[in-house]
């Protein structure tokens, strides 16, 4: 009995946290759009100024005692930050090269490439009913983007980089809180500022740093204010994400990150009234019907692993 409710927490803390991301990750959506539209704010020194509001925070956390910072290595979180700076630019490098199409076609490639990497890399195996969620889930990233798919050299290969290094980027954020014997908060504690001081360097060579819209150029104070708030949410994002990843895996929030691309479209056809195809409601339908099959599968298959741990002498 006792064994039972705990699952049932572990199971609740869990889908608090996917809630808690889920929310603050659409506000995110819809107020870095509103900044981009209104203010003009370059796209990389957004995300510079996010990881530097993430590590302020952070220290703020730590200094009320809301966790203890744990020594690490530098050397050991360098691959960890490198692979986050390399998935900003080449993100970014893939939506300027490619359409909207094919760049979210690219980004929904990134689950069987984290599945590829944990099966060589990590022995780490799924079944094949997990492997067969894939296809719903990917057919309906096609269904979406169907009429705006269009292909070029350079932006394929900047897509190619930007879906390994993403994929790499997730399985090492796990990872490395097991390996390090870590929680997400020590993690990010020590990582964020080492991606920070990496896009610091990156920035310049894809946009303005001083003068008219630079990152340190004049910004009226409602812009500054509005930047200063999406560092907050993105605290949040940032956490957030690295807490499901340690508690759950790369591929759990690689599906629930479909679920946000839904979430998304289906916002912006009701609250914004953009337009929303048949091809996009169905591709909706069949991604939403693989993350559930993908739910449904791996829930049923931990609970078969503990009640076969339970039987064990």
């Amino acid at each position: 009995m006792a064994s039972l409710v705990d699952r049932m927490r572990g199971h609740g803390r869990i889908a608090a946290g996917l809630l808690f991301n889920l929310l603050v990750s659409i506000c995110i959506v819809f107020l870095n759009k509103w900044i981009y539209v209104h203010h003009g704010f370059p796209n990389m020194s957004l995300t510079l100024v996010h990881f530097v509001v993430t590590w302020l925070g952070l220290y703020i956390c730590q200094k009320l005692d809301i966790f203890a910072p744990k020594s690490l290595p530098p050397s050991k979180l360098l691959l960890l930050a490198l692979s986050f700076c390399g998935f900003v630019v080449f993100t970014n490098l893939s939506l300027q090269n490619n359409t909207i199409g094919t760049y979210q076609l690219a980004k929904a490639m990134t689950t069987p490439v984290i599945i590829a990497i944990q099966t060589f890399c990590y022995q780490k195996t799924f079944s094949t009913r997990i492997q067969l969620t894939l296809i719903p889930i990917t057919l309906g990233v096609i269904l979406n983007s169907y009429y705006d798919v269009k292909f070029n050299f350079l932006g394929m290969v900047f897509a190619a980089l930007g879906v390994l290094v993403t994929s790499l980027y997730q399985v090492w954020v796990g990872a490395k809180q097991h390996e390090l014997q870590v929680n997400s908060m020590q993690l990010l504690y020590y990582q964020a500022p080492m991606s920070s001081a990496m896009l610091l360097v990156a920035v310049p060579f894809f946009e303005p740093v001083f003068g008219e819209g630079g990152i340190f150029g004049p910004w009226s104070v409602s812009a500054l204010l509005m930047v200063l708030l999406s560092g907050v949410i993105a605290f949040m994002v940032n956490l957030s994400i690295y807490w499901i990843i340690g508690n759950t895996s790369p591929v759990t929030y690689n599906m629930f990150g479909h679920f946000k691309f839904c979430i998304t479209l289906f916002g912006g056809y009701v609250l914004f009234k953009d337009p929303l195809s048949i091809n996009q409601a169905l591709g909706i339908l069949c991604t939403l019907f693989g993350i559930l099959a993908y739910t449904h599968f791996k829930l049923s298959e931990q609970e078969g692993s503990k009640n076969k741990l339970a039987q064990r002498p």
